[in-house]
């Protein structure tokens, strides 16, 4: 179902920004998984995370769910009785084929599944509530800057008391270590088969749209949001994974 990433072997028109469409959807996993160091772990993480933080008829969402990964992973991991997974995202080509790996998924698990249901939504307009975990992987840095703080402080109004967000995120560093952070992910994508045209188009498509920020400017938003502590517990190279705790 899903295919290789060539995506950028092909000229893009100049105004054409990084979208999470059709196109990006047939070839996401293996997009991501050259793309992202790391993201293997951050998803198979979040689901040992679940099985702690998970309460008790509550709500565990995936913001910004593409494919359903985290989903599928936070759904695995609760231990907890009466939950619902609600995985959220507002590209309805990356929900249909989530859609497909949920169905997957509920015949390997006939009716010992936990529910998992899918919205086609904006997340900053979605209502939250009696949440125990919720996920935002590598999705805040799509947001745009003056929509993070009200979504983050949403999330944490609606996290019931010892409940958590797991937010993974690409870091913004000073100039001298950005350039370090830099040099080794692209390396990382020549070893997974990119070539420096295709990373050259790629960085040109979506430096305007994924906005990041350095590792205090994400603590001292999420503690402003109503979070209690936040916690570093994963990063490779300039990928990073916080838990904020309510």
């Amino acid at each position: 179902m899903a295919g290789r990433d060539n995506i950028y072997q092909q000229l893009q028109p100049e105004s054409a920004g990084f979208r999470f469409d059709d196109a990006v959807a047939r070839v996401f996993p293996d997009m991501i998984k050259r793309s992202v160091p790391g993201y293997a772990e951050s998803v198979a993480m979040s689901g040992i995370i679940a099985s702690q933080y998970a309460q008790p008829k509550s709500n565990l969402y995936d913001l910004g769910c593409s494919l359903g990964a985290v989903t599928l992973a936070l759904r695995h991991g609760v231990t907890q009785s009466d939950c619902h997974v609600i995985g959220v995202d507002n590209s309805e080509a990356m929900l249909e084929r989530a859609r497909h790996y949920i169905a997957l998924d509920d015949q390997t698990l006939a009716g010992d599944a936990v529910p998992v249901e899918l919205i086609c939504a904006d997340i900053c307009d979605l209502r939250m509530e009696n949440v125990s975990v919720s996920a935002l992987n590598y999705v805040l840095q799509f947001v745009e800057m003056e929509r993070r703080l009200p979504l983050l402080r949403k999330i944490a109004e609606a996290t019931l008391p010892g409940g958590v967000l797991i937010l993974s995120e690409k870091l913004s560093f000073d100039e001298k270590e950005q350039a370090i952070q830099d040099s080794l992910h692209i390396d990382f994508k020549r070893a997974n088969g990119y070539s420096d045209l295709e990373i050259s188009r790629k960085r040109t498509a979506i430096e305007n749209v994924l906005i990041p920020e350095s590792e205090a400017c994400h603590r001292q938003r999420l503690l402003e949001a109503g979070f209690t502590r936040v916690v570093r517990w994963y990063q490779c190279f300039n990928f990073v994974s916080f838990l904020a705790i309510k």
